[in-house]
């Protein structure tokens, strides 16, 4: 794979701040240096790999917002030892405790520090692209047209994930000339919907030259496809069409003197229509690209699966397959997802005895594991069958269960009667684990104890330990091995998968018609793949609420928690919750588990808080750092900080 491994070399230089970082860094006035870099087509090809390096290094989880504030996973904060390497690293999932200060922002991706990337450099680099690229003389012209296409999409993709963050941004068109004055150096905000219409105008141009696909993956796998460009282009056209973009009048007076607002304040229901027409093009690329909802296909090793499990592998090994093998994979990036063992619960003495290889610390909220269906589809305390006032009572494993948790084991009601998306996302006490080695019967699977410190899976000391004992299983590649030794298979996380674009069609379908056949089929495609009916008989035949998916709000609802639990874990919700303008009522939930040092299990199914997230309105818009406004007093700071 020539493409990816070079990129993660100019990845590592780049982190590493290795010998060749001046020249990754150049700099406009630099001439001889940039006349080098594109002296011939092997040296433009290296810029080429510089300008993705960024893109590859934002692959890793722990700098990544949505997927540290968005309470999925909740990571402890009082830890003897900081197990991520040092608590800087940990210093995201901490966010969500009130700890972010405009003095020294966690995740700063204005300028690349503390956890970010520096994305205006990226785009610097990017322009500098752009202004050389005709000076190599060996350079063919369908090439060219590729490498500049790919370089305006990782533009449009660097200001997008400055605009989701810090909202309205200085857009960098070009490069500002060396002789530039302070004026013109001293760049202002603009309003958000200026920065989407030119992010469009960036994907629009790049599209018609890229591959459709990559049709060389031992090569060029991790380069941006025409279908990954349309895919995009809808994600920041429903991001713009939603509400915290689309009339947000709480930031009625985020606004430069005697200017308009920098946040529309009128709703737009036509930038719903221009959503759906880029979803549907999204859609129909990649069906003509012949995408399809991953299902598991066993290897030879493997013994035949029983229904149940079977199902639920077709869930968790769409996170877990090969990317060249993956039918439902759009895009994901090069580097691979390196946390495993913080996902990874205890299941046998081997790996006790190596507490290192799995600290299994990524901890899922209690109220994350009551957001999945039950088993016939519907929210736990809309099911007319499911005992939710009971959920927190112990029950006894039976034979009818025995695929998802270990017969004759005493574990919660709650565990119950689940849909599969539910047991392949997470493991917890009595829950089977289907890998780390256990696979040859599957009558006989490993299993996690977590009742306790003298439990398998139970706290061990102030640094191996879950605090709510539910671990993001989804994450973990089955094959991966943790004991003795430690074998991870890798693991890439989707940037965007088919049936995350299916729900965003859905979606869109909703808010511009309201309730369709259309809508229900798309949706329905995802839930049939999860083992559940479709929609409208699910919500017919089992929901209190049997006409909720009739209505537009009511399906919107459907469709926003079919995305939460479709797509947990995976870095994608929390930018959903912060579109749709729903984090302060999720976050308003306390982080809740389990009392994880009882033995009982009367003792240890007792819901315990932890700790209460600190999310105000102010905490949508990531700070500015005061010395950036210190240098350009023409930025102005996010509002409420």
């Amino acid at each position: 794979m020539k493409f990816s491994r070079q990129l993660l070399i100019y990845v590592l230089m780049v982190v590493a701040g290795s010998s060749c970082k001046d020249y990754l860094d150049v700099t406009p006035d630099n001439v001889a240096t940039i006349d080098y870099a594109f002296r011939n087509r092997n040296e433009a090809e290296n810029y080429l790999f510089t300008c993705y390096s960024t893109l590859q290094s934002m692959s890793n989880k722990i700098a990544d917002p949505a997927f540290t504030t968005s309470g999925e996973i909740f990571f402890p904060s009082d830890l003897q030892e900081p197990t991520l390497g040092s608590d800087a690293a940990e210093a995201g999932f901490h966010l969500i405790q009130g700890r972010q200060t405009s003095d020294q922002p966690v995740m700063n991706y204005w300028n690349g520090e503390s956890l970010g990337q520096p994305l205006y450099r990226a785009i610097r680099r990017c322009n500098l692209f752009l202004e050389n690229i005709d000076k190599p003389k060996d350079l063919n012209s369908s090439e060219k047209r590729r490498w500049i296409a790919e370089v305006k999409f990782l533009k449009a993709y660097y200001h997008f994930h400055l605009l989701r963050m810090y909202g309205p941004i200085p857009v960098v068109r070009v490069n500002l000339p060396i002789t530039a004055g302070a004026g013109e150096v001293r760049l202002k905000r603009e309003p958000v919907d200026t920065v989407f219409s030119y992010v469009k105008q960036l994907l629009d141009e790049a599209a018609p030259d890229l591959p459709f696909v990559i049709q060389d993956p031992a090569q060029s796998l991790g380069r941006i496809t025409q279908l990954i460009a349309l895919s995009v282009k809808a994600e920041v056209l429903m991001t713009q069409a939603s509400p915290f973009f689309n009339g947000n009048v709480d930031y009625a007076g985020f606004a430069y003197p005697g200017e308009a607002p920098l946040f529309p304040q009128t709703y737009v229901a036509a930038k719903w229509d221009t959503a759906l027409n880029a979803c549907r093009a999204a859609v129909e690329a990649s069906e003509m690209a012949g995408l399809k909802l991953y299902k598991f296909i066993a290897p030879g090793n493997l013994p035949a699966l029983p229904a149940p499990l079977k199902a639920v592998m077709d869930l968790r090994h769409a996170i877990g397959e090969k990317w060249e093998q993956n039918p439902e994979m759009i895009w994901a990036l090069n580097p691979v997802f390196n946390l495993q063992g913080m996902c990874m619960p205890r299941v046998d003495d081997k790996m006790v005895a190596n507490l290192g290889g799995a600290p299994g610390n990524f901890a899922v909220p209690l109220f994350m594991a009551e957001l999945f269906y039950s088993k016939n589809g519907v929210p736990l305390n809309e099911d007319r069958s499911f005992d939710f006032r009971n959920r927190y009572s112990v029950e006894t494993v039976t034979a009818a269960d025995k695929y998802y948790m270990h017969e004759g084991y005493q574990t919660a009601k709650l565990h119950f009667g689940r849909e599969p998306r539910f047991y392949s996302s997470l493991s917890f006490d009595g829950s089977n684990y289907f890998g780390n080695a256990y696979t040859e019967n599957v009558e006989a699977m490993a299993y996690v104890n977590a009742r306790g410190p003298s439990s398998t899976a139970g706290p061990k000391d102030k640094i191996r330990v879950n605090v709510t004992g539910y671990w993001p299983q989804k994450l973990v590649n089955y094959q991966s091995v943790f004991g003795e030794q430690v074998i991870t298979v890798p693991v890439r996380i989707p940037m965007i998968r088919l049936a995350g674009l299916y729900l965003l069609y859905a979606e869109a379908l909703n808010e511009v018609n309201g309730p369709s056949a259309e809508a229900y089929k798309y949706i329905d495609l995802v839930r049939e793949r999860a083992g559940l009916q479709g929609v409208v008989q699910s919500w017919t035949t089992h929901s209190s609420n049997p006409g909720k998916a009739n209505t537009k709000d009511g399906l919107r609802q459907i469709i926003q928690q079919e995305r939460r639990i479709e797509l947990a874990f995976e870095g994608r919700v929390g930018w959903d919750l912060r579109r749709w303008k729903v984090m302060q009522q999720v976050l308003a939930n306390p982080i809740q588990g389990w009392d994880i040092y009882q033995a009982d299990p009367q003792a240890y199914y007792r819901p315990r808080t932890l700790v209460v997230p600190v999310f105000g309105l102010k905490d949508y818009l990531w700070p500015i750092k005061y010395d950036e406004l210190v240098v350009n007093p023409n930025l102005i700071q996010n509002p409420y900080w």
